[in-house]
């Protein structure tokens, strides 16, 4: 796991409890904010697997170069 999906994720929690109070207390404006803040963290999230994808994706070309080389 890297910085990305675990922000990311935090923010998803973050503005689901934001989006939930808003409900509770019937505001539509803490509810909407709630709701961008889930999709920011959402798109960071996803930003963070294809990053850790990419490294992985980096790590096997490397070790299979490095077996070809012996």
């Amino acid at each position: 796991m890297n910085k990305n999906q675990i922000t990311g994720k935090a923010k998803e929690v973050k503005g689901k409890v934001k989006e939930t109070m808003g409900r509770i207390k019937g505001d539509n404006a803490d509810k909407a904010k709630g709701k961008l803040e889930q999709i920011a963290g959402t798109v960071q999230k996803t930003f963070g697997n294809a990053e850790e994808k990419l490294t992985d994706a980096k790590k096997n070309l490397e070790r299979k170069r490095e077996a070809r080389r012996t």
